[in-house]
């Protein structure tokens, strides 16, 4: 099933594979979702399709009935009257009763969507090309969450893996997900790094632009442990389409576990970048992290796209002595180009692993960079 039928199926029946199946693939109702605003959601988008059907067979069955039986050519004559108090009365007062019956609780549900008071936890949303940044402002945790290693390579031009083996979740994996706590409000603040993204998952009954220089807000309690599935949905550039959103409910003890994990890891990531790292461990992490962060631009074999994205592979850049020059366009990027500044994604170590796997892959032979040169760089 193809990326479009997946989320025809999750439109209609909910996430795929843990809370709840994917319906046929011509189901055509709204998911129920995994949150009290998305029931609320899909409970309004019953009503007002309730009346709308009512209002559609009331009029079209009045169209059809006079049609049929009042014609012409039956010899009926058409009524001469004018300023009808009574019909002036009724098509007035119908449609304001039927408008506000939707108002009401249309109005009830936008305000509960808005209400991010009393929130338990806040995260940090940050769109970027291509992928997303999250803050976890209380927990002092932050991550930076890719297409899964294995979708990636299975996208690349000639790749040659099956897709067969990712089933209905190809492209729709990453290597980092959301971790909430079941039962808590979750706060969302929603920005962007460069262009505008939308962070949308289904299940959890919203979507919200991610504008630079902007912060929107958005809130979700998910009642259900389960994972949920979404994606990036405002068109922002050639990876678009794989910059997936996976979002992980567990249990209270499970999320606190997570949580320590993530600090220790925080730290040890920090104390990396002073001691000193051999080759090789620098060229495995390195291969690692050019995988995820830049082979889509600069492909497998360092070749690039011609015209798009320059090579690698006997780059002056990569192969030059002093690696200064290096360091300094991976951590900042460069203006009005595709190439991301990666100083806040990547950490000292993963951006001198990758660095070095730069400089000493497909014929370059450059020397290492250690983790305490880019840390000086900062």
């Amino acid at each position: 099933m193809n990326r479009k039928r997946y989320f025809a199926g999750l439109a209609a029946g909910g996430c795929s594979g843990v809370s709840g199946p994917v319906l046929a693939d011509f189901a055509l109702n709204m998911t129920t979702g995994a949150t009290a605003i998305s029931q609320s959601v899909y409970d309004l988008h019953m009503i007002i399709l309730g009346i709308c059907v009512v209002i559609g067979i009331v009029v079209f069955g009045a169209m059809i009935y006079s049609i049929i039986y009042h014609r012409k050519s039956k010899g009926a004559v058409p009524a001469q009257f004018h300023e009808s108090t009574a019909a002036e009365i009724a098509w007035t007062v119908v449609p304001i009763v039927i408008l506000v019956s939707m108002a009401v609780p249309a109005t009830r549900t936008l305000l509960a969507m808005e209400d991010t008071s009393n929130a338990d936890l806040t995260i940090k949303v940050t769109g970027i090309q291509w992928k997303w940044k999250y803050d976890y402002l209380e927990d002092q945790i932050s991550f930076v969450s890719n297409l899964h290693p294995k979708h990636n390579e299975a996208r690349q031009r000639n790749s040659g893996v099956d897709l067969a083996q990712f089933g209905d979740q190809y492209l729709l994996d990453v290597d980092e997900p959301v971790v909430v706590p079941v039962g808590k409000k979750v706060r969302f603040l929603l920005t962007a790094a460069d262009v505008i993204h939308a962070w949308w998952v289904p299940d959890l009954g919203w979507k919200k632009d991610a504008i630079p220089g902007f912060i929107n807000e958005a809130w979700a309690q998910i009642d259900k442990p389960g994972t949920y599935r979404g994606q990036c949905a405002e068109l922002c550039g050639k990876d678009h389409g794989f910059m997936p959103i996976v979002v992980q409910a567990v249990s209270e003890a499970e999320y606190a576990q997570w949580v320590a994990s993530k600090q220790d890891a925080a730290q040890a990531a920090a104390a990396s970048a002073d001691r000193e790292w051999s080759e090789e461990e620098l060229m495995a992490r390195g291969a690692e992290v050019y995988a995820t962060n830049c082979a889509a631009c600069h492909q497998a074999n360092g070749q690039g796209v011609p015209g798009a994205f320059p090579a690698l592979a006997g780059s002056p850049l990569a192969t030059a002595a002093d690696p200064a020059a290096h360091i300094e366009i991976v951590m900042k990027g460069k203006a009005s180009t595709a190439m991301a500044a990666y100083t806040n994604l990547l950490n000292d170590a993963d951006l001198a692993a990758v660095i070095t796997y730069e400089r000493n892959s497909w014929g370059n032979a450059a020397g290492v960079v250690q983790p305490a040169a880019v840390k000086a760089a900062r």
